[in-house]
């Protein structure tokens, strides 16, 4: 009997340490690493190539270095695959830049260049001319990126980051003003 009633204390205690755990480590998720959507900043984009052909059509192939900011506010690293942000100008693609496999730290900035190939049939967009001389191209770029957040070196949870970014191209200023929308699913 006396080692039934320590054995009933000992599992008691146990179980009441164990459900404390439980509710702290809750509590801890849903407030200091609540997962928060990162912040990207256009910070540079370089001309490094442009070939205008008139014959047979008119198209357009134009290479841009471009080099993005990740602003990664979460309490754990994300580790993403390889992937291909598309701009679209009207709905349609217009180009494609590779993103290289790489990991986001925690907490920090993290910068991500790749080179961005723009390849238009001008013959197909009639209302680019009128945006040109408008002074503004307006575009659109998506992104999804598959990979994993990596939480204290403890846990590692599947993630998707999906990127939206509106883009203007001021022709005069020959500036870009980027507003970007990005979110973290599991």
């Amino acid at each position: 009997m006396r080692c039934s009633k320590g054995l009933k204390i000992c599992c008691g205690v146990t179980a009441l340490l164990l459900i404390i755990l439980i509710v702290v480590l809750v509590v801890l998720f849903f407030t200091i690493f609540k997962p928060k959507d990162p912040d990207i900043v256009l910070q540079s984009v370089k001309l490094d190539g442009f070939k205008l052909e008139v014959f047979p059509t008119l198209k357009l192939n134009v290479s841009l270095g471009i080099v993005v900011t990740v602003e990664n506010p979460n309490h754990g690293s994300f580790t993403y695959q390889n992937s291909t942000a598309f701009l679209y100008y009207r709905g349609n693609l217009v180009a494609e830049a590779p993103l290289h496999q790489d990991t986001i730290p925690a907490r920090n900035d993290h910068n991500i260049s790749t080179s961005l190939t723009i390849f238009v049939d001008l013959t197909k967009f009639k209302d680019l001319p009128s945006d040109y001389s408008g002074g503004v191209i307006n575009f659109t770029s998506t992104t999804t990126l598959l990979g994993k957040v990596k939480v204290l070196d403890l846990f590692k949870i599947k993630a998707t980051s999906y990127s939206t970014c509106d883009l203007s191209l001021f022709v005069n200023d020959q500036t870009i003003n980027s507003t970007c929308n990005s979110e973290i699913k599991f």
